[in-house]
């Protein structure tokens, strides 16, 4: 069962096209939505979850339709929004129990151990009781995903997920969605370059709505061998290599800038060859440049 996007366009009332076009096709297992912030992304995660809808497109789950059947969407969908509200006076175990009840899971005996293991993954079960007014940022985000993942969806909606999260965190939930990964269809949209690479076995890259890359991120990695060059400079040489060359992005090492550039010839001043990764294929397709 795919995920079939096709022409799928979005403008709010204020001008901005959220959407233009967006054409992609997700089948199981992860797939990770990459783009800066802005970018769209959270305009179509919203419209393949059934709460807004588009001015054009068609999208489609298998066999249905997810724009005219969105009840039949939501009975397979878990959906991490970028931001989780919770009933601040309600246990952790209660809201759960209900969220389950209302996807569905009617035998109370399933319920409650289905409950208790997602609370358990999710590293929340001694505060099962505790009020979600007094968890943290990082529990709430924890029991974001426990209600996201409590009914065996089939399609599975991960806005920028690891926000909040600490290292063993973060690590725990890559975990929970590897677990799930190869059997359903996995949206991780995030602007975390590290995450994708990580997990995710398909990719797009979206910016200002549009889609500038589909595919599997090895093979973008493989079409930038050969075109990725880098050299040690002083901070104080940054603004002219960046006039000079094109500069796809820098970062602190030793003390010194260590500059990536993108260019299909090699390159004198000292620039050596470097492996290229999925950070250099971002900043390339955003600048247009591969």
């Amino acid at each position: 069962m795919d995920l079939r996007i096709e022409r799928l366009s979005k403008t709010y009332r204020n001008g901005v096209q959220a959407l233009s076009d967006v054409s992609l096709t997700i089948p199981p297992g992860m797939f990770g939505l990459l783009g800066p912030n802005g970018a769209g992304k959270s305009t179509l995660m919203r419209t393949l979850a059934t709460l807004q809808e588009p001015d054009s497109g068609q999208v489609t789950l298998g066999d249905v339709d997810v724009l005219r059947q969105p009840q039949e969407v939501r009975r397979v969908l878990g959906y991490l929004p970028q931001e989780f509200g919770v009933y601040p006076h309600t246990s952790a175990q209660d809201l759960l129990r209900h969220i389950a009840l209302l996807k569905g899971i009617t035998d109370r005996g399933e319920r409650n151990e289905r409950v208790a293991s997602m609370l358990q993954r999710c590293n929340l079960y001694e505060h099962r009781r505790r009020a979600l007014g007094g968890f943290s940022g990082g529990m709430r985000q924890r029991f974001g995903i426990a209600q996201a993942l409590i009914a065996d969806p089939q399609l599975v909606i991960a806005d920028e997920p690891t926000a909040g999260l600490d290292p063993g965190e973060r690590n725990r939930f890559y975990n929970l969605l590897a677990d799930i990964g190869e059997q359903v269809i996995v949206i991780l949209s995030t602007h975390i370059v590290a995450d994708v690479a990580d997990l995710c076995t398909r990719m797009a890259i979206i910016d200002k709505g549009r889609v500038l890359y589909q595919g599997r991120p090895q093979d973008a990695v493989a079409e930038l061998d050969g075109r990725i060059w880098q050299r040690s400079i002083a901070n104080a040489e940054l603004a002219d290599y960046e006039r000079r060359y094109q500069v796809v992005y820098t970062k602190l090492a030793g003390g010194r800038r260590l500059l990536h550039l993108y260019s299909p010839s090699p390159l004198g001043e000292g620039f050596l060859p470097a492996a290229p990764d999925l950070e250099d294929v971002f900043f390339t397709k955003l600048r247009a440049w591969a």
